[in-house]
């Protein structure tokens, strides 16, 4: 919201957001609702990263999980539209 006061993280804070699109931001169950979340508390691995519009792709993690990711990264992947929808 435009009019929500900026802040800054603490060190080890991440702050999450849905992306199911069909839900409002007051509906959905991320940061928004109950505030950032401690690295501690986070369980998986980061399997794609966006630097900017020409410096992305996957993240190399084990054969295991890359064979792992590989499917999801398929389906649910859009680089077009991260690309388009990325803010530098």
């Amino acid at each position: 919201d435009e009019k929500d006061e900026p802040f800054v993280l603490e060190k080890d804070q991440c702050w999450v957001l849905a992306d199911n699109e069909k839900l409002k931001p007051k509906e959905a169950k991320d940061s928004r609702l109950f505030g950032p979340v401690p690295m501690t508390g986070i369980v998986g691995r980061v399997i794609y990263c966006l630097r900017t519009a020409v410096d992305h792709g996957p993240v190399q993690n084990s054969h295991y999980g890359m064979r792992k990711d590989s499917p999801v990264l398929e389906v649910e992947l859009d680089v077009d539209d991260m690309v388009k929808n990325h803010k530098s």
